[in-house]
């Protein structure tokens, strides 16, 4: 199978609501989009067309290059059609792989019969030619083959990703109920800030919303901290494909910037952990870390830059009444020390919300896990009146 040079539908997933950001940075790196959806957009592309995607998308969640799409109405035509497949070229049969799903069919009550059928069929076929079995197992680092089935339509898929994208591989150090990376990618680029102007992120907990911020502002991409993808597990892999992509990583890349990126924590321990994470990530040397009270976070005045809380919602962390009084000062500072910027606020708790005091401009839909959540916008004009909500 030539795989990497044959092109295949190819379906890049993210999470739910993150899909117009997903979409507006795949366009961004030249890719014709055919289709977007609430979790993930579709193309076409090979598996080479798909590396300098894995390398640099920061919304995505896994990229599924398809082999195959058929119609299975039970477990039994499934593993059928599977085994006709030549998986002896796709994957190493002295090597590991691993299945994922994802499955509604009424014979299947847990997805994990559905691997198991989808993994019979691979071991059963390379077994039969190259006289040998594979290991398999649930770790995600090296072949992963993803089953798409509903009802009696199925697809198989090579992903290409591997372990999953939207966690960027520099947050050693987590910290409390932290954003996911590919968040807080996609809430800063739902945002009006400019990556040219000040970014203040009070409140900043494990860092994530200002290392984001960093590596956007330098065009640093995620593929930096990772070298390992699915792709580097399928037979017919060129390693230097891989490096010479990973280069251009490099070299579009800054190093510097001419305006502040700004993160603050009352927990000295918090800013020492964003800190160190920001270090990880090759950008401690462009943000500036303060443990403060985030009314006393340092903003500079006279610039047009964004001002970014992602308070406690009272969702698993937080007292609800302390916290109305805290979406209260959030709303007073912003108020009074911000005056020219682009506020937001990520929230959960429209309750909440609604102490801030300020009127928002949007009001920006995403989830955080299953949780409904907006990204509230701000604008902090001279004077901003103060509203009910």
């Amino acid at each position: 199978m030539q795989v990497f040079h044959n092109r295949s539908k190819v379906i890049i997933t993210c999470n739910k609501r993150l899909s117009p950001y997903l979409e507006q940075e795949v366009k961004g790196l030249g890719y014709e989009i055919k289709r977007t959806f609430s979790t993930g957009v579709e193309l076409e592309a090979s598996i080479n067309e798909c590396i300098p995607l894995n390398l640099n998308l920061r919304c995505a969640s896994q990229i599924l290059y398809s082999i195959k799409s058929f119609t299975a109405d039970n477990p039994a035509r499934l593993y059928k059609e599977l085994l006709e497949i030549a998986w002896e070229e796709l994957i190493d049969f002295t090597g590991y792989f691993s299945v994922t799903s994802n499955v509604d069919n009424e014979h299947i009550t847990t997805p994990l019969f559905a691997n198991v059928k989808v993994k019979d069929a691979i071991v059963d076929r390379i077994k039969e030619k190259k006289e040998l079995r594979p290991n398999s197992g649930a770790e995600q680092n090296k072949s992963v083959i993803h089953l798409y089935w509903k009802d009696d339509f199925a697809e198989i898929f090579i992903d290409t990703s591997g372990e999953t994208l939207a966690k960027h591989s520099y947050r050693k150090i987590p910290g409390k109920a932290p954003m996911l990376e590919a968040l807080a990618a996609g809430t800063i680029m739902a945002t009006k800030w400019d990556r040219k102007s000040p970014f203040i992120n009070p409140m900043c907990g494990s860092g994530t919303l200002a290392i984001e911020a960093a590596l956007l502002a330098t065009n640093k991409s995620p593929g930096f901290f990772r070298m390992n993808y699915g792709f580097m597990h399928v037979l017919g892999y060129e390693e230097e494909i891989f490096f010479t992509e990973r280069r251009k990583l490099k070299d579009q890349a800054t190093k510097t910037l001419d305006f502040k990126i700004v993160a603050s924590d009352l927990s000295a321990d918090a800013v020492d952990v964003a800190q160190r994470n920001a270090k990880t990530a090759g950008v401690d040397h462009l943000i500036e870390f303060q443990v403060c009270d985030f009314a006393e976070t340092p903003v500079p005045e006279g610039e047009k830059g964004v001002v970014f809380f992602n308070p406690e919602y009272g969702e698993r962390l937080g007292v609800h009444t302390k916290l109305e009084a805290t979406y209260k000062r959030i709303g007073d500072f912003m108020k009074q020390s911000c005056k020219g910027y682009s506020g937001y606020i990520f929230t959960g708790n429209p309750d909440l919300a609604k102490k801030i005091g300020l009127k928002a401009s949007r009001k920006i839909e995403f989830y955080n896990g299953k949780l409904d959540c907006r990204l509230l916008e701000y604008e902090l004009y001279e004077g901003t009146r103060r509203t009910d909500g």
